[in-house]
């Protein structure tokens, strides 16, 4: 399966802190799974950083390079078409990230992994609810 982690999924798998549920940590970890992640999560997790969201004695580089570092992951690239597909979403959600990230599901048909209540309540892309 081709997974989609959004950025709270990402960091949770990587700091292997507990808080994914158990089928949701096995979807990731299986070895038949392809775990993608956008560039859009990287600039988040960096937001989420500056506001002290995380505890962490790293600095925001390093702790950047931590998580990149610790889940095998592919990049699910920012492109015209899934610029465009979020323009269009017919959404009222206006969170730029959580826009980007459904739209690049639905361009590289991808699952999202979320525990964001916003994206599962969209029913817009197929998804795996982590919460």
């Amino acid at each position: 399966m081709k997974l989609l982690l959004d950025t709270h999924v990402w960091i949770w798998a990587a700091r292997n802190d507990g808080r994914l549920r158990t089928a949701v940590a096995g979807a990731i970890s299986n070895p038949d799974s392809q775990l993608f992640l956008s560039p859009v999560s990287i600039w988040e997790a960096g937001l989420l950083f500056d506001r002290g969201i995380f505890e962490t004695y790293l600095s925001r580089g390093r702790w950047l390079s931590f998580l990149s570092g610790q889940v095998d992951l592919q990049e699910a690239p920012v492109t015209f078409e899934i610029a465009r597909e979020m323009a269009m979403l017919d959404w009222s959600h206006k969170d730029p990230a959580d826009r980007f990230l459904v739209a690049t599901a639905r361009v590289l048909g991808l699952v999202l992994v979320t525990a964001d209540e916003r994206i599962i309540d969209s029913r817009l892309v197929p998804m795996i609810d982590a919460r």
